[in-house]
This record gives structure tokens, C-alpha cells and sequence, in this order.
């Protein structure tokens, strides 16, 4: 176990790799990820030196939203494995000094989930169906949705049942909201964080965390905005759905459940809020810690990223116990070095730009990938040098692309079913491609194609056939055949690639950083001379000494201040300086 992990607030300042399990690693052939492939790459997620494994949703489901619309809340889904494979994940992962972190999705259930179903049954009025929203339809009929507001998926956020009543559905059709003013929504949730804490979980992730609570009853539901499901953002708690403040109170009564197990359970939140908001979620008394999504947003562009850093710690230091966290990728937005190689504009307008070239097969803009790389890695090495928790999506210790031209009838995001008519959103599936592992089972396939067809080559992902000798089945979504240099295994033997730079990365985080317990802030070196193109940090060591940390978002190399240069995304120039977009760690 390693040093931070022996602390009972190991997740301070956590290195958090996030497991996508379907896409992870597959183990008996039948094109999904499985909870056993997280257990086999146990060692590879140890030496590339993280201090946790948070796993995207792995209960039963239909993947109406790629497991986000769960059927059972306590189960693993039989595609992936069973409770006695999750059991050997956890000791396997604790075996290796590796904290499990489980995802908690509490907005909404499947419409299969046993309390829907039962809500179907009983019919209007009762008690199963308070579970849920439900409301009579407008019109003379009811034949209408009682208001005009769309899911984030695209559609009506309304849908009828056999009775005539609708229920509410910010997200997919298939994923019906809670209640949550029903005292028994409550318990299944209390019920189900013991159960996971129980069977090993040290912490929870917590899905759309700031749209549990809800008020639908003060406004008539036909006089609320129309955009009320889209306007996220709210800075006064008047949002009927997003970010009230009753959904802390909800919060404050898991706090209950976290502090009955030694050490207590560590929850961080998914709350897409304005950054005076976000520290309430981290508070001592509830979550602990919440997510920072400035740097997923940013451009490449140094003005973003100070503000970024800044508002992460200072949102963090209002709670006055918790720390911040970094997130350059997850499963809902396009990789970095993709988004980095696009045109850069400010925001909003950059986001539209990787939406479109998303929709448009990666054709629209020219994605620079050389460029995208060399961004990424700088970015790497200016977040892991922070303080506070650092959140690693699969696949981006690879520098692994967005694979923009997944054809139309194999994708399986909800987003794009739902939308494709305006041709607005191509969907997230392009982040979710499974991994290549492996490149020496690809000499066989047709690199004529554009994607490995199933037959020849998953780059380890599957074996080769499945236990009973059948061969094995295609990955769930395809993986384009330049991959192949991208794999785990070419990676590991080129000493200059993003694997190798990760694992450095972690290894002088751990030993210089994470080891002193500092969590709390930086010393901006804006005193050095450096200009706005560049940013300058420096913290304190394990032994004394001070790291700096230096970005260079300029065109022109910049001098790199006194002291040993421990690390460099990038060659430093004949005379020592370090060039536009690079990074570099010194030592003084």
C-alpha cells in the first residue's frame, strides 16, 4: 500500500483511474468488458501508480445509457461477471494497495427496475408510484405531456404510460426519476450504500449529484420555463430540478451511513453547478469532495487553466476540509488530445466546434494530432504536480485520440437516436472505443479498412476465442485499426510515449507530493519573470526541497527558473529553454 493510502483521507489526494468496465478488458470473448478483465489488469493499474479505481456502472442494465439505467442496484450485471467476481476485484485490488470506488446513480433507476415495475401495477395514487413523478397529461384527454420540457438526450422529458399518466425523464425514456421526497427512496439508497461498503467499497462516485431534490409542485408544471431541464446552471437554488437546497439534506443523511464504517466511506460528487456552489456538496458533513470540470472545459489557452486552478482551490478551501480534484477526460466528453488539436476559440464556441466535428465523422475541422499530443502531455504534467485529487480516465495514460467517425448504426449513446434528424449530437461513444492492449494480434487485419473487423484483431481487448473455443465476438463498439499503435504494449516498450510519462509522473507525485500531506494550495511564481503564457507553480517536497512546475502556453520558449530538471513533456531546446506547449517539473 502506499504512503497516501495508509491514511484514513487517503482520497485527499488521490490518484483516481476511472474504469469503464465495458470497454475496459473482456475475458471470455463476448465483445463486452468484464468485472473479471479489471481484476487481470490489476497489475498494469498498479505500475502505472494509482491510488484508486473508480468503476462507471457495472449493475444489471439494458444500456439504454451505457449502464447508467440500472436494473439492480445490488448485482453485477451476468455480462460482466457476478458478486463473487466483484469480491476477487476488491481483494485483488486491496491486494495491490489499490482503493475501489463504485458508482451511485440516484436520479433515476431503469424503467425495469423492480420499484417501476411495481409502479406500473399498482396505477394512479398509490404508493408505489410516489417512488416516481408521475402527473396527468395536459389536453381533453390527457393526451398531452404535462409540459413542454425536452430530456437532455433529446425528445419530450415526458412519457405516457398504459393508463394514461406520464412520468418524468430527464435523461433516456428508459431511466425514470426518483422521488426523492419519499421516505422510501431513501432507504433503498441507504440500504445499497452499506451493501457495497460491505463488500469492500472504500467510496462511492455520485451520478448527477445535483438533481436528486426537486420541486414540482410550488410553480403549475405548464407555467415552468421550457428550458427548465437544459438551464443546468443556477445561482440562486430556484431551478425546480438542478441544485436546490433540500438535495443537501439528502446528503448530509449519507454522511450517517459513510461515518458507520472505519475509516469512513468517501463519496465524491457529479455536480455540474456554478463554482459557488460546488464546495457546499463537498462539505464535511456530506460528499466530502466534488467534482471540478473547469479543466475538462478549458481550452488550450493559460488564461482558462489559471482559472481553473484558482477556483479549484479556492471552491475547496471554503469547505475548509476537503481538496479540489482535476478532470481532463471522462466517458461524457471527447478526448483531450483531440480537443487540444481542434481549433481553439474561447468557450462556448470551442465546444460547439468538437461537437460538430463529431457529428461530422471528423471531417468538418482539421484535428492536428501531433499538436493534440504534445498539449495533452503538457496538461498532464501541470495537473499532476497540483494539490488535491487527480481523476485519470481510461485510456488517457495512452494519449488515445476520440474516435470521431464510429459509423452511425453502431453507436449506442441514447444522444445521437434522439437527435440524429437535426444532426446536432453524434453521442460520447467515441470516448468509450475499448482499449487496445495489445498490437501483436493485429499483423492479420485488412489495414485497407478503417476499423478491425472482429475477426482478425481486438488488440487484446478479447481473447482470441471464447472458453467453449468459439472465436470471440466483435467489440461492442469497433475500434479503428490506428489503435494498433496506441497499445498498452507498444506503449510500455517506447520509453518517450504517454504511458511511460504517466508512470514517471505518478511515481515522482507519490514520492515528492503526495507524501508530504500538503493538500491545500500553491505559491503562483508570477515573481519570476514569466508572462501570461505561463504557468508557474511550486510546491513544497517530502525532503525539504521545493518542485516547480512550469507550462509554456507561448510561441516563444521561455527560461526555465534555477534547479535540476526532473521531468519534461517535451525535448527542452539547444539552449535549454522550454519550447510552446511543453512542461516541465524541476527540483530546488
Amino acid at each position: 500500500m502506499t504512503a497516501n493510502n495508509a491514511r484514513d483521507d487517503w482520497w485527499k489526494q488521490a490518484v483516481v483511474y476511472q474504469v469503464y468496465p465495458r470497454s475496459f478488458k473482456d475475458v471470455n470473448g463476448d465483445g463486452l468488458g468484464d468485472i473479471a478483465g479489471v481484476t487481470e489488469k490489476m497489475d498494469y493499474l498498479r505500475d502505472l501508480g494509482v491510488d484508486a479505481i473508480w468503476l462507471s456502472p457495472f449493475y444489471p442494465s439494458d444500456l439504454a445509457d451505457g449502464g447508467y439505467d440500472v436494473i439492480d442496484y445490488r448485482d453485477v450485471d451476468p455480462r460482466l461477471g457476478t458478486m463473487a467476481d466483484f469480491d476477487a476485484m476488491v481483494a485483488a485490488a486491496h491486494g495491490a494497495g489499490i482503493k475501489v470506488i463504485v458508482d451511485i446513480v440516484p436520479n433515476h433507476t431503469a424503467d425495469k427496475h423492480v420499484m417501476f415495475r411495481e409502479a406500473l401495477a399498482a396505477g394512479r395514487g398509490s404508493a408505489e408510484r410516489d417512488r416516481y413523478i408521475f402527473r396527468e397529461g395536459r389536453g381533453d384527454h390527457g393526451e398531452l405531456p404535462p409540459n413542454d420540457w425536452q430530456s437532455l438526450f433529446g425528445g419530450p422529458a415526458w412519457q405516457q404510460v398504459d393508463d394514461g399518466q406520464w412520468y418524468l425523464h430527464i435523461f433516456a425514456k428508459e431511466q425514470p426519476d426518483l422521488n426523492w421526497n419519499n421516505p422510501e427512496v431513501h432507504e433503498e439508497f441507504r440500504k445499497t450504500l452499506r451493501y457495497w461498503s460491505d463488500h469492500g467499497a472504500d467510496g462511492f462516485r455520485i451520478d448527477v449529484a445535483h438533481g436528486l431534490a426537486k420541486d414540482l409542485e410550488s410553480t403549475p408544471l405548464e407555467d415552468m420555463p421550457a428550458d427548465s431541464v437544459q438551464q443546468v446552471l443556477c445561482h440562486d437554488f430556484t431551478s425546480p430540478l438542478w441544485d436546490r437546497r433540500e438535495v443537501h439534506d439528502i446528503y448530509r443523511e449519507w454522511r450517517e451511513v459513510f461515518d458507520e464504517y472505519d475509516p469512513p466511506r468517501f463519496a465524491v460528487g457529479e455536480a455540474w453547478v456554478v463554482p459557488e456552489h460546488q464546495h457546499l456538496y463537498a462539505e464535511t458533513d456530506e460528499l466530502g469532495q466534488v467534482f471540478n470540470f473547469e479543466f475538462a472545459e478549458a481550452n488550450w489557452d493559460a488564461g482558462e487553466f489559471r482559472a481553473a486552478i484558482r477556483h479549484g482551490l479556492e471552491s475547496a478551501a471554503e469547505t475548509g476540509d476537503s481538496t479540489t480534484t482535476w478532470v481532463m477526460n471522462n466517458h461524457d466528453v471527447p478526448r483531450s488530445p483531440s480537443r487540444y488539436g481542434l481549433p481553439q476559440v474561447k468557450t462556448p464556441e470551442h465546444h460547439q466546434i468538437a461537437h460538430d466535428w463529431l457529428l461530422r465523422d471528423g471531417t468538418s475541422y482539421v484535428e492536428d494530432r501531433e499538436l493534440g499530443t504534445r498539449r495533452a502531455r503538457a496538461a498532464a504534467l501541470m495537473e499532476l504536480a497540483l494539490p488535491g485529487s487527480v481523476y485519470i480516465y481510461q485510456g488517457e495514460e495512452l494519449g488515445l485520440f476520440e474516435v470521431a467517425n464510429i459509423p452511425w448504426d453502431r453507436l449506442e449513446d441514447p444522444t445521437p437516436f434522439n437527435t440524429r434528424r437535426n444532426f446536432t449530437d453524434k453521442g460520447r461513444d467515441g470516448c468509450r472505443v475499448p482499449l487496445p492492449w495489445t498490437a501483436t494480434d493485429a499483423e492479420a487485419a485488412d489495414w485497407s479498412a478503417d476499423f478491425a473487423d472482429g475477426t482478425s484483431t481486438s488488440f487484446g481487448f478479447s481473447p482470441a476465442v471464447r472458453p467453449d473455443g468459439t472465436p470471440a465476438a466483435e467489440p461492442h463498439l469497433p475500434q479503428p485499426l490506428w489503435f494498433r499503435d496506441f497499445a498498452a504494449d507498444v506503449e510500455a516498450n517506447d520509453e518517450s510515449s504517454m504511458l511511460n510519462l504517466y508512470r514517471r509522473a505518478l511515481a515522482m507525485r507519490a514520492k515528492l507530493l503526495t507524501a508530504t500531506g500538503d493538500t491545500s494550495t500553491v505559491d503562483w511564481l508570477d515573481d519570476e519573470g514569466f508572462g501570461d503564457e505561463v504557468i508557474a507553480y511550486a510546491r513544497p517536497t517530502a525532503d525539504g526541497r521545493t518542485l516547480v512546475s512550469v507550462t509554456n502556453f507561448g510561441a516563444e520558449p521561455v527560461s526555465l527558473p534555477d534547479g535540476a530538471l526532473l521531468l519534461a513533456s517535451a525535448p527542452l531546446t539547444d539552449d535549454d529553454r522550454l519550447p510552446q506547449d511543453a512542461a516541465a517539473w524541476l527540483v530546488r
